[in-house]
């Protein structure tokens, strides 16, 4: 018996499309297939504008540009997060302020925000850790009294709903994943939502290279040319074609990934309890989409240990992230604040496999065969 991980799914489309793509004779980028992605985004999930990316960390560093984050600016994060969050951001000069997570939840700790705001602060970015929502409410009203923007990490939380809002919605600018460990997968890509009108315009030139080729396609421009700065931030047609086929099933596989977590969460509650590690905690005002289910161990030996025992009975369990202000990169860099509860998720967080076609009940006997304390 051997469990992964992490397994990617496909619904059986995925080649088709892929197929059909190639035989339209227009496989580089921003065709019939991406048109059709972006779309799903704007209507299902209450999106302004939405733009595949060829990776989540592509949008993040689409938003660093659009916000005109230059050095010296200060960007407000957690630290439980990855790297990606703050390296978009790096890599424009600004200065990364590290928030601490909240008690009882990965999540950033809203009320802990206000204090670490400057003259210098820029943005506001919100990781929703397990597809669970972040306070987004306090968070915007935050952002609004300080004039702030905000951008959504939403990597890891595709259908979730923060007060029946979609999140990725909320923000002034999102971002989403569909690299192979996500719900909705692509093998790598991503989104970037634009919710606030005055950055549609510019987002659009920014992913073409920083050109107004789109406008020129459009009609509304007789010749395109060099008007910003900009990459090559979209996704080709194969990739958009394998994600659309995704979509078009995302009802069946949030179900499924849904009741793994369920059998997780009723037949672990018990053992948990005997042994002292919380179960994850879905925060009242967010829907949970199912994306991760982890443990909170009640130390580093404890976790080592449940992930030993997981390993000799073939399955693959993992931690996540080391925060990221004790990181090699930025250790030095850390204003020295002590980050109480990222150190206490670093140290003690473990996820369980979750992926379509798990058996969650051969992990689940495996978990309770451990009676150590």
């Amino acid at each position: 018996m051997r469990i992964p991980f992490n397994k990617p799914f496909l619904t059986g489309k995925e080649t088709t499309y892929i197929e059909q793509a190639v035989a339209s004779g227009h496989i580089s980028g921003n065709g019939h297939f991406t048109k059709k992605c972006q779309r799903f985004f704007e209507n299902h999930f209450s999106i302004k504008k939405a733009l595949l990316t060829t990776s989540c960390t592509d949008a993040l560093e689409m938003t660093a540009i659009l916000l005109d984050v230059k050095k010296g600016d200060e960007i407000i994060m957690p630290s439980y997060t990855f790297v990606s969050s703050a390296n978009a951001f790096v890599l424009r000069g600004a200065k990364i302020v590290f928030a601490d997570s909240k008690p009882n939840h990965p999540n950033i700790d809203d009320t802990k925000i206000e204090a670490l705001i400057t003259p210098k602060t820029k943005a506001i970015v919100v990781v929703h850790y397990a597809g669970n929502a972040c306070d987004m409410d306090a968070i915007m009203t935050i952002a609004k009294k300080n004039n702030l923007f905000v951008v959504e990490d939403a990597a890891q939380a595709i259908d979730t709903y923060y007060k029946g809002k979609p999140l990725g919605s909320i923000g002034h600018l999102a971002t989403f994943s569909f690299h192979e460990t996500k719900n909705i997968i692509s093998g790598e890509g991503g989104l970037l939502a634009i919710n606030d009108e005055q950055f549609m315009e510019r987002s659009e030139i920014i992913w073409e290279k920083g050109t107004n080729r789109s406008a020129f396609f459009r009609g509304e421009v007789d010749k395109y040319g060099w008007v910003d700065i900009g990459s090559s931030f979209l996704p080709s047609e194969i990739t958009a074609a394998f994600l659309w086929a995704q979509l078009e099933n995302i009802k069946s596989i949030q179900a499924k990934r849904k009741s793994h977590w369920d059998y997780y969460n009723k037949h672990l509650a018990s053992w948990a309890t005997i042994h002292n590690i919380k179960q994850p905690e879905v925060p009242v005002s967010s829907s949970n989409n199912a994306h991760i289910y982890y443990l909170v161990c009640n130390s580093g030996e404890q976790r080592t240990a449940l992930i030993t025992h997981l390993k000799a009975n073939g399955i693959h369990a993992v931690f996540h992230y080391i925060s990221l202000h004790s990181s090699p990169f930025f250790t030095n860099k850390h204003d020295g604040r002590l980050l109480e509860h990222s150190n206490y998720y670093t140290k003690c967080l473990l996820r369980l496999p979750l992926f379509y076609q798990l058996n969650p009940e051969v992990v689940v006997q495996v978990l309770l065969s451990y009676n150590k304390n």
